[in-house]
């Protein structure tokens, strides 16, 4: 039986490795695939990856079904995610909930460990918070870049050291043992992504695709989203 490709951006790999038995059980598809920075995925989607199921920010499902590379009616949104601040388990929180705290902490922080700053979400989105708060030179030493946020923070679990800080979507932090979610960003500073999932335009298992994305979205993994980070 064929596998169900999915190309997906790492907010949901969580979500989708907590529901890949009931998956399998459903559709009799194990799902094999990818997870990383949106822009990248939609890349490897362009360059003619596998790819049965999309699940990426609505806007680039928005954007990718206008070019005809979604199948029309197939796109249902998993949910909102935020973006937040990381420590490794067991160390002191600081305060990041104004921009004074979040600016302290970061000029503070020995390491910050962040997702793509050009194809990652919320990589693209710390930067720009950096910028806000006129502090990129000051930290431009401390910053440790990682493909995507999953990865970042694994990075962050697995550093020596204290005074270390991580910042990606709070479904990365909550799913990768060994770090602790402080808060999500300041609401000045918040960014709040819609995750979409989608039937790729050239998805060889279609019927299979829709009924993992109905898994995906449905009642019966409310529980499962919401724990893991998705509104």
């Amino acid at each position: 039986m064929s596998s169900l490709h999915i190309l997906s951006g790492g907010a949901a790999q969580g979500l989708v490795h907590q529901l890949r038995g009931v998956i399998y059980n459903e559709t009799g598809r194990a799902v094999e695939g990818q997870f990383g920075a949106v822009g990248l995925m939609r890349d490897q989607l362009l360059v003619g990856a596998p790819c049965d199921v999309l699940i990426l920010t609505q806007a680039l499902i928005d954007e990718l079904s206008a070019a005809g590379h979604v199948q029309p009616g197939s796109a249902v949104p998993l949910g909102v995610v935020r973006t937040g601040v990381a420590v490794k388990s067991g160390e002191p929180q600081p305060a990041v909930d104004t921009a004074d705290a979040l600016r302290a902490a970061l000029m503070a922080a020995r390491g910050i460990y962040f997702p793509d700053p050009v194809k990652a979400t919320a990589g693209i989105h710390f930067m720009n918070v950096l910028k806000q708060l006129g502090i990129a030179q000051q930290v431009a030493g401390s910053l440790r870049p990682f493909p995507n946020g999953a990865a970042a923070m694994q990075a962050l679990a697995a550093a020596s050291g204290q005074g270390l800080l991580g910042c990606t979507q709070v479904t990365e932090i909550l799913y990768t043992p060994g770090v602790q979610l402080v808060s999500v960003l300041p609401k000045e500073f918040e960014l709040a992504t819609v995750y979409t999932a989608a039937v790729a335009a050239k998805a060889e298992q279609p019927q299979a695709a829709r009924m993992m994305i109905e898994l995906l979205a449905g009642p019966a993994a409310a529980q499962v989203r919401r724990s893991g980070g998705f509104e």
